[in-house]
């Protein structure tokens, strides 16, 4: 650790932070069309989303509407406040799809799907939401990997990012609300949401940067945040990599995933002081 960074004043929002880290059995899922997006009254904005969709398909002919798990709020179970009681988190999921995403959150309209409300889920109800993934990934000489992503993808094109994507649906098999009740137990699908959450950011690495999967500790989750512009949410996980920059370096020139960037950066690992303003922080004290 070199130095601190005081980013109270971020362009994001930090709605779950756990310095700690939280584990998959400290995370459990929530999945109900109940946490769905809900359509906005104005017809003529819900039209908008069509209306987008189609002029960026325009430009961008390799978009893909795909489902994606929409982020719908939390809840605590427990805040790990005494020795012997782990902190626990449930996440609350439903479905959306990536165009609806570019209609709402990715609109110049996105504001206008808001609505005024202290709470996080109201406020946000109309717009889509995907809930992404990102991994602060520290190599073994003790720096963390940035990418520069490419122009030709949907969201933030030439941008600096950590390594990430989404949790996907479509890996379990679900295109519905209706394929989570072909799971005989309620609780299986939950379990093997939970499972995805820290399998897909796993995955996301190895894909975008090109390391072996062997070379990546378990990740930890370590919160969710909400960017301030366009509203998208996004859960955070850390994990440890093996290799030293240099061999990380070589290996992102044969990323499977390397067009959705231009460059790799290692830069050193910064010390952050997050100052949330009335998020949940677990296992603090």
């Amino acid at each position: 650790m070199e130095k601190a960074v005081d980013v109270s004043c971020s362009p994001f929002k930090i709605l779950i932070a756990s310095p700690s880290g939280l584990t998959p059995s400290q995370v459990s899922i929530a999945f109900s069309d109940k946490y769905d997006r809900i359509p906005h009254p104005d017809s003529s904005l819900e039209d908008s989303i069509t209306e987008i969709w189609n002029q960026r398909l325009q430009t961008n002919s390799s978009l893909f509407n795909g489902k994606k798990f929409r982020y719908g709020g939390f809840t605590i179970l427990s805040e790990g406040g005494s020795s012997n009681e782990d902190p626990h988190v449930r996440l609350h999921l439903g479905l959306t799809d990536y165009r609806t995403f570019v209609g709402t959150n990715l609109s110049p309209l996105w504001e206008r799907f808001l609505v005024p409300s202290e709470d996080d889920s109201i406020s946000c109800q109309h717009s889509s939401s995907p809930l992404g993934n990102g991994a602060i990934v520290e190599t073994s000489d003790g720096k963390i990997v940035l990418l520069k992503r490419s122009n030709n993808v949907g969201e933030f094109p030439g941008h600096f990012v950590f390594p990430g994507g989404h949790p996907e649906p479509q890996e379990l098999g679900i295109e519905s609300h209706d394929d989570a009740k072909g799971f005989a137990d309620p609780n299986t699908i939950d379990e093997k949401l939970s499972q995805e959450m820290f399998n897909s950011i796993i995955r996301e690495v190895v894909e975008e940067i090109g390391v072996p999967p062997e070379s990546l500790c378990n990740p930890v989750f370590i919160g969710v945040s909400r960017r301030e512009l366009n509203v998208r949410p996004a859960a955070f996980f850390f994990m440890k990599c093996s290799l030293d920059s240099l061999e990380i370096q070589k290996l992102y020139t044969s990323a499977q995933d390397g067009y959705e960037s231009t460059q790799l950066y290692t830069v050193p690992l910064l010390k952050i002081r997050i100052k949330p303003r009335g998020n949940a922080v677990l296992g603090s004290s």
